[in-house]
């Protein structure tokens, strides 16, 4: 299971660190929260969508991404390294 560290939390923000060794994912969540990703490197992420639909992200380190709320998913690091990112989001 990928590994959570939370950085701030506040009224208005969460900012969580995810790291994951290759192959282990997030579990499948819903986001309650619109917010934003931050990858720390470059790499490949899979992503499986609660339909069971499957597909393959490819990330570049610093080069961040939009999502709104209510995805729901789970997020595999689709690496043969440890890969991180970190994940803003907004009360």
């Amino acid at each position: 299971m990928a590994k959570s560290e939370i950085m701030i939390d506040n009224k208005k923000t969460r900012v969580t660190r995810w790291s994951f060794e290759p192959g282990e994912d997030t579990g499948e969540h819903i986001h309650e929260y619109d917010y934003v990703v931050v990858p720390m490197k470059d790499g490949k992420l899979k992503i499986v969508n609660h339909d069971g639909e499957v597909s393959i992200s490819e990330l570049i380190e610093g080069v961040s991404y939009f999502r709104s709320r209510g995805v729901n998913h789970n997020v595999i690091n689709h690496n043969n390294f440890s890969f991180s990112f970190v994940e803003i989001e907004f009360k």
